[in-house]
């Protein structure tokens, strides 16, 4: 009997739209002849089922099943793939955890921590991986900003703590605009990373599990016609991708390697697409996607096909390796 899959995507941020996409991709790859598959929207106002003719359905939130004409469905298996709250913060996997609903991805912990990009550097740090240093303003209390300043020196750049997709990310040039984008920071998040400006080239690399082994993927390199790799940047064609990058053997193995021992240090699961930047062939950890982008277009897809793999052999692995 074909086991029941939720591709469950939307969520509560700013991201909604780009799950939106990730969700249809995974659908259309996911090997129906597998599996039953599910569309789950999520959205603060609902959690619906999505059938076939686009009709909507209320879930149980308390057991997450779906009552369709007196038949109540239940999931063998959960396929987040939403971006962002409450999908890769540990959220939703702890509900599921509490429901014991096997599903794709890291544990509750581990999406919480690596969710959070000022705990995430702290943490790998400490595993003598190198990253920006950086400090931390939490909203209502008190910082010396004049101190951060003569720690770092501009240009700077200020990160939204807790979001992703490059969402609430500046490069600060003046003490002028440091504070306006702590400000507008502080409207989508209580939390603020101001991190030292690395000037050097930004690689991304995708880590998944495959045939009971850590695989690494290629090297990608991220080149923006902004000023630094922003939101337009990654997702209105404001930049260009090099897959597999253009660098020498050395400067990926590094990186391939420093890929692989976040991974293994961050107790990671499934498919992760993790950011670094290079200063002087040295490698620093930006930081770690655990639901990266997943359209036809998305980095990580690419990646896959450059390793003779195709997403839906992937997924299929994932799926099969959630479900024991």
């Amino acid at each position: 009997m074909k086991k029941n899959v939720a591709v469950v995507m939307g969520g509560y941020s700013l991201e909604y739209n780009i799950s939106l996409n990730s969700g249809a991709y995974v659908m259309r790859t996911i090997d129906d002849k597998l599996y039953n598959i599910f569309k789950i929207i999520i959205s603060k106002e609902k959690w619906v089922y999505v059938d076939g003719d686009n009709n909507e359905h209320i879930l149980n939130k308390d057991n997450f099943t779906v009552n369709v004409g007196g038949n109540v469905t239940s999931f063998d298996l959960v396929f987040i793939i939403i971006h962002g709250d409450p999908g890769e913060n540990g959220i939703l996997q702890k509900y599921f955890e509490e429901l014991k609903i096997p599903f794709t991805g890291p544990n509750s912990k581990t999406a919480e921590l690596t969710f959070n990009k000022k705990k995430c550097i702290d943490f790998v740090s400490t595993h003598s991986i190198n990253a920006a240093k950086s400090f931390l303003l939490e909203k209502d209390k008190t910082y010396d900003l004049h101190k951060i300043i003569n720690k770092l020196n501009f240009p700077m750049f200020v990160k939204a703590n807790n979001s992703g997709s490059s969402f609430g990310v500046y490069k600060a040039y003046n003490e002028d605009e440091l504070k306006k984008f702590i400000v507008d920071i502080f409207k989508i998040d209580n939390e603020i990373i101001i991190e030292r400006f690395i000037d050097g080239r930004e690689f991304s690399i995708g880590v998944t599990n495959f045939g009971k082994e850590i695989k690494v993927l290629a090297v990608t390199e991220l080149i923006s016609e902004n000023d630094f790799f922003d939101y337009e940047a990654k997702y209105e064609g404001k930049h260009k991708e090099v897959t597999p990058a253009n660098i020498n053997l050395d400067l990926e193995n590094k990186l391939k390697t420093e890929a692989k021992k976040i991974y293994k240090v961050l107790k990671l699961s499934g498919f992760s697409r993790i950011d670094f930047i290079v200063e002087n062939q040295l490698p620093y950890f930006l930081e770690i996607n655990t639901i990266p982008g997943m359209t036809e277009h998305s980095i990580f897809p690419k990646q896959v096909r450059l390793n003779n793999l195709n997403m839906t052999e992937l997924f299929t692995e994932t799926i099969q390796n959630t479900l024991k």
